[in-house]
């Protein structure tokens, strides 16, 4: 079986032009392990010229102060399209699966297609900073985009029940067609149950490391992180907080309990060995994010037996499973409300390792690229025929 695998950007090796921060490449890592075949249908070329794009965005921002968002006009996805179209012909293939849903919305195939989403384009209007105050023209392309995909797709496969509820309600989509798969942890772990269980006993219980992972310091709630760090600290729970990937904006001073690490990347050995070291000596991964779709990082977390709290928002919901491998807060929750569950599970420090094995455990069986792939590969050949 040879499946045709779409992106726009390269998916055959992690580097800073992959889908997703590296999830296309895991997605086609999950399927070849499961024994099927992938054309890799991409880089595709983007022939929109950058003179019509800068046109546009002068034009909008002049006219309407709005913002036009290249990536859903018909003129590129239809050019994406004809490019697919091409290299389809070139080879045959059993079906088509793409990684978002903006390179098939135009295309036109013998082949079913599939497409893995971690959103709809209703779900990231005006929740993304991205896709905030887009013009009438882009938000109508992107809704046209998105009901294309949807009508000829074979299956329509999200990350989250917050997306593809979104795909059946917003889209009127076939719910028979709209699937979930949750995306896996990028970051590979080999730990056993036995080292989990060392790993959860080496953690302190009279101090609480909380770690904090993202490049967005504003998006990701950062400054609710570090106010709950300090509120800790005032509550008598001496805290320390590791930020990775992300700074404070200019003139916010950081207090001595936290280290700033900065960024480290996961393309070499000593990356990811140093990101595995600091999420396995945390507690909790700390989340108060304003807006997400699916972060990986609480599948990585989870892969090393710690539990997130993180804001009930977006996709989040599919991934933790509140009281067992994380707690979910409101979105409006206080700082004290983050507080008082941490000083409260560190009062009985059992109930806190119990979650870091059934973190683990959500990992194992949920939250991992094995079993995401085999799921998909079932569609795949159900989609087949």
């Amino acid at each position: 079986m040879t499946v045709a695998y779409v992106t726009i950007k390269n998916a055959q090796q992690l580097g800073r032009h992959t889908e997703w921060s590296g999830t296309g490449y895991h997605i086609a890592q999950a399927l070849e392990s499961r024994d099927v075949s992938l054309d890799y249908l991409g880089p595709l070329q983007n022939d929109l010229s950058m003179k019509v794009r800068r046109k546009l965005k002068r034009h909008y921002h002049k006219l309407s102060g709005k913002v036009y968002f290249k990536d859903t006009d018909p003129a590129l996805l239809q050019k994406y399209a004809k490019q697919i179209s091409t290299k389809l012909a070139e080879q045959t293939h059993d079906a088509v699966l793409s990684a978002t849903v903006n390179p098939i919305a135009y295309l036109d195939c013998k082949q079913p297609i599939l497409f893995w989403a971690d959103a709809t384009f209703q779900n990231t209007a005006e929740f993304y900073p991205k896709y905030s105050n887009l013009c009438k023209e882009s938000l109508d392309n992107g809704h046209k985009m998105e009901c294309l995909a949807l009508k000829k797709c074979r299956f329509a496969i999200y990350s989250s029940h917050w997306a593809a509820n979104m795909a059946i309600d917003h889209y009127k989509a076939d719910p028979e067609k709209v699937k979930i798969i949750p995306f896996g942890a990028n970051l590979e772990s080999n730990l056993s149950t036995l080292d989990v269980k060392a790993l959860i006993a080496s953690r302190p219980s009279t101090t609480c490391k909380l770690i904090f992972i993202g490049v967005d310091w504003i998006r990701k709630g950062g400054d609710k992180a570090l106010s709950i760090a300090q509120a800790l600290n005032d509550a008598g729970l001496p805290t320390e907080l590791t930020l990775v990937g992300t700074q404070p904006p200019e003139g916010v001073l950081l207090p001595d309990f936290v280290k700033s690490i900065g960024y480290i990347s996961k393309l070499t050995t000593s990356g990811r060995a140093k990101i595995s070291q600091l999420i396995g000596e945390s507690h909790f991964l700390i989340l108060p994010t304003l807006a997400d779709c699916s972060p990986i990082v609480i599948c990585e977390a989870n892969a090393f037996g710690v539990p997130c709290l993180a804001t009930n928002i977006g996709g989040i919901p599919t991934i933790i499973k509140s009281g067992v491998n994380g707690q979910m807060f409101d979105a409006k929750a206080s700082v004290d409300d983050y507080c008082n569950y941490v000083t409260d599970l560190f009062a009985n420090y059992t109930c806190y390792q119990q979650m870091c094995f059934a973190s683990f455990n959500e990992y194992q069986t949920r939250l991992n690229w094995t079993v995401a792939g085999q799921a998909a590969k079932a569609l795949v050949v159900e989609a087949r025929g």
